[in-house]
């Protein structure tokens, strides 16, 4: 009998405790992340309070301040656990016990927070037996209104208790499920048409005389400047499908099956369409603006991927670093890293694809949700951005000494060089730092047999920059055939000085001595 009654009178505290839970979780989305086998302790997470992201709940009657001591020493250690895999910054814990009375003896260290490494725990014990204080208390400590109401303890019985239990894991199990949902709202399909058309592209590029042949892949579309400055406005997306040899597809298609696939579940097919192709024009247009030079790939649009993940973890905070946050952001870093350190690899495409997978993402938002001044103010912004990266990339290319070096060089290889001799003598005129054009035009000029004007554009190039030997080398063959055999003695000399292993420097040397 006297068994009967203690349990009977245990059915409050059980109550109380069920009904806190069912209350944070429907009303004020809070969703468990941890539950003690026994279901005697709960841990509960909300990404809405910047107070208390975290509340600890553990039913327990408390007799001696002894026990609350080690139990909050306990909570500390396992919250820092809780801070590292879920927040990475400061967190603050409430820790609410819910008991019958509070401890008999001095428990007055337990009104001060405890604090271990970044993690802050704050203690509040939810007495039944004084409801209607610690109701209020407990109010004002989450500085919000709890409509928590609990029978008198003859109206309580077991079975009330049960599906109190019932409801308030069925609303955090429904959360789990919604976040679920998240992850999964379509089956990747345009990943697998992505991958089949940069491997059909690349057999094609392998009949056609390889991937790595520089021409191969100017003709299937890799990104040159000095075509896309002619009007080949297109090679700023077709580089996304081609690539230099099989280990870059190999990596590449690796990369697009798992990181594609993963954001298309999550973005739907024609958001992650979008994102990608906008992400690899962004790429592109990066390189574009920091280098003349030949690239291809899909690394730039992959990187767009890791960019809307970004975009996802923004949105969705506490959940991006519950599940993937921590390994995104690594593989971002050892990637960006390596491409800073390894030559050969088109950083800059990189760094274009992961903020302009963040912007694309962010003008289309996630399914089922919609933010439309956010979505607005993302379209906007990165239609102004891409209008003035565009124009300083176009500008920042024509007024390139290299790239119009290299254009000039193609209409030479296509017999142009009428054209070709046009358009540097033109650049020259209103740039003062092209050594490289005045280096061809000096060459030009030699193969016309202009030869003083060959030694001017020379003697030009060697000004601006004197390391260039090859500019010594036709400089002296200039003076050479102009008979100014000293001073072509002097070039020859520097020529060797500079490339001492041109076998050719040498016997001209020996040739003018």
């Amino acid at each position: 009998m006297i068994w009967k009654v203690g349990n009977v009178l245990g059915y409050k505290e059980e109550y109380l405790f069920w009904e806190i839970v069912r209350l944070l979780s429907v009303q004020y989305d809070y969703r468990m992340i941890t539950v003690t086998e026994n279901h005697e302790e709960i841990w509960l997470e909300s990404e809405k309070n910047t107070d208390f992201p975290v509340i600890r709940l553990i039913r327990h009657d408390l007799d001696w301040a002894n026990w609350l001591k080690r139990d909050i020493d306990r909570t500390l250690k396992n919250g820092e656990q809780v801070r590292k895999k879920l927040y990475k910054k400061p967190m603050s814990i409430l820790s609410i016990y819910v008991s019958k009375f509070a401890p008999v003896d001095d428990f007055e260290f337990s009104a001060q927070p405890a604090m271990l490494q970044k993690t802050k725990v704050n203690t509040f014990i939810f007495a039944s037996e004084s409801f209607q204080t610690s109701k209020q208390n407990l109010e004002a400590t989450l500085k919000t209104p709890l409509s928590i109401s609990v029978p008198e303890d003859e109206e309580i019985d077991e079975g009330q208790v049960l599906e109190l239990k019932k409801v308030a894991i069925s609303a955090s199990v429904k959360k789990a499920k919604a976040e679920q949902k998240v992850f999964q709202q379509a089956k990747p399909f345009f990943t697998y048409i992505l991958i089949a058309i940069q491997v059909a592209v690349f057999i094609l590029m392998g009949f056609s005389g390889g991937s790595t042949d520089s021409r191969t892949l100017i003709e299937f579309g890799a990104k040159y400047s000095p075509y896309i400055l002619q009007g080949e406005w297109w090679r700023f997306f077709t580089p996304m499908v081609v690539h230099i040899g099989f280990i870059h597809l190999l990596m590449n298609t690796f990369s697009l099956y798992l990181i594609g696939a993963e954001v298309e579940r999550i973005y739907g097919n024609a958001r992650f369409l979008f994102i990608y192709i906008f992400a690899g024009f962004a790429g592109t247009l990066g390189s574009f603006i920091m280098t003349p030079n030949l690239s291809a790939g899909a690394s730039g649009a992959i990187f767009g991927c890791f960019g809307a993940l970004l975009y996802f973890g923004m949105v969705y905070p506490k959940l991006f670093m519950r599940t993937m946050g921590s390994t995104v952001i690594l593989l971002i870093v050892i990637n960006l890293v390596y491409g800073f350190t390894v030559s050969g690899i088109d950083n800059a495409g990189h760094i274009g694809g992961l903020i302009g997978g963040f912007l694309a993402a962010g003008v289309v938002h996630l399914p089922k949700t919609q933010k439309v001044l956010r979505q607005m103010a993302f379209l906007v912004g990165t239609a102004v951005l891409t209008y003035f990266l565009l124009q300083f990339g176009y500008t920042h290319q024509k007024n390139d000494d290299e790239t119009m070096a290299m254009l000039a060089q193609d209409y030479i290889e296509d017999g142009e060089e009428a054209k070709a001799e046009e358009m540097l003598a033109d650049y020259v005129e209103d740039n003062s730092d092209a050594p490289i054009s005045h280096f061809i035009l000096g060459n030009l000029s030699f193969d016309n047999e202009e030869f003083e004007d060959a030694r001017h554009y020379f003697e030009k190039a060697i000004e601006q920059n004197s390391k260039l030997h090859e500019a010594h080398y036709n400089l002296a063959l200039a003076y050479a055939k102009l008979n100014l055999m000293d001073e072509a003695k002097e070039q020859a000399q520097k020529a060797v000085e500079l490339a001492p292993k041109e076998k050719s420097y040498k016997e001209l040397l020996e040739e003018l001595e």
